[in-house]
């Protein structure tokens, strides 16, 4: 049984549903009613997922803030490649993640979710619709529905079924358009990982291994385009560029309504509002961040190791001489603060005892008297 025939009825019934609502102002067989459907389809598909967009801004939020956390932790496992040291450091960081509500797989649900849909829709335009229009109905995509979207032209010949590799009777203006779309897709996706995200990320979050990646997927998914797009129906790409257009809106309002803090765009949010107010007559606001008052605690000097010999002569191992060193330190800590309870102890006997003195003194006076 195929595991996504649910999901290829349900985009069969979406754009199916929507060609007749366009049909009652355009023309049921234009190949751009049909084109229409499909981005219609994926506006319901996007505004379905927002809520898991709005939490991959709050996880993207928390990863960026533990940042410091996580560079400090790697910075103390650094060159421990031994199983405990790793298991340790992977411990420490998802207690890390749990404290800051953060999850590093939150930024990849929207895609991941979508990508069922994505290979729905391919395989309705690539397979079912092709043997609807043959005769074999598919769920509310009836024989008469399935030719008029098979033999539907957009410009010349060209079809939403046709590709790149594969143009049918549209020639040169099927690869053209699907050219096109591909160019589109890869510009938007480069924008909204350059200018938007990338300005939308503080200093600190652009340099480790998180930033790294984040470059890293700047040019890869453009490229991953340019190589899976020319096999894909002019459909199918249509609905990438749709659901590109509509990330790029996101990413664009976040960046002017909601920046991170600390980021170029914050800063530049905050001219905004201090222009708004001047031209108002309005005093600017201060949006330097208060310092928060940090007690400094004062670290324990390292434990020195020295190399020793038992009793019998035979060499220490590194975990004993720790050991001993630590009872060391344990001991020296104890001896310097008895050290102060004794002194702290003879301080407060001194004021009994020189008035004791001075009663005496006082007593002899009289009896010379």
């Amino acid at each position: 049984m195929n595991p996504l025939y649910p999901i290829e009825w349900a985009v069969a019934w979406i754009m199916v549903k929507f060609h007749a609502l366009l049909g009652l102002v355009m023309d049921p067989n234009s190949g751009w009613t049909w084109m229409l459907s499909i981005v219609a389809l994926t506006v319901v598909v996007r505004v379905i997922i927002t809520p898991l967009f709005i939490r991959q801004i709050r996880s993207s939020r928390a990863m960026q803030a533990v940042s410091p956390q996580l560079q400090a932790l790697q910075k103390r496992y650094k060159g421990k490649t031994d199983p405990e040291s790793r298991q340790k450091m992977a411990t420490e960081m998802q207690a890390v993640y749990k404290e800051a509500g953060a999850s590093p797989l939150s930024s990849c649900l929207p895609l991941l979710l979508q990508m069922p849909i994505f290979f729905a829709l391919f395989r309705v335009l690539f397979y079912k619709l092709p043997e609807a229009a043959g005769g074999a109905a598919f769920g509310p995509l009836t024989v008469d529905l399935a030719k008029s979207a098979y033999h539907a032209t957009l410009l010349g010949s060209t079809t939403i079924a046709d590709s790149f590799l594969k143009t049918g009777d549209g020639g040169i203006t099927s690869k053209i358009v699907a050219g096109v779309i591909i160019a589109l897709m890869c510009l938007t996706t480069f924008i909204t990982q350059k200018e938007l995200t990338m300005r939308n990320m503080p200093p600190s979050a652009l340099e480790g291994p998180m930033a790294s990646t984040q470059k890293m997927m700047m040019y890869m998914l453009p490229f991953i385009y340019v190589i899976t797009g020319p096999g894909m129906p002019i459909g199918v790409l249509m609905y990438w560029l749709t659901t590109s257009l509509w990330t790029l809106a996101q990413q664009l309002i976040v960046v002017l309504t909601y920046p991170t803090p600390g980021s170029p765009a914050e800063a530049s949010r905050h001219r905004r509002i201090n222009d708004k107010r001047e031209r108002k007559g309005l005093e600017p606001l201060d949006f330097t961040p208060k310092k928060p008052a940090v007690v400094v605690e004062e670290e324990s000097a390292p434990i020195r190791v020295q190399p020793k010999k038992a009793a019998g002569g035979k060499k220490l191992s590194d975990q004993e001489r720790l050991e001993q060193a630590r009872a060391a330190r344990e001991k020296a800590q104890a001896d310097r603060r008895a050290a102060q309870e004794a002194k702290a102890a003879e301080e407060k006997d001194k004021p009994s005892s020189g008035s004791a003195l001075s009663k005496k003194n006082q007593g002899g006076k009289k009896r010379r008297k």
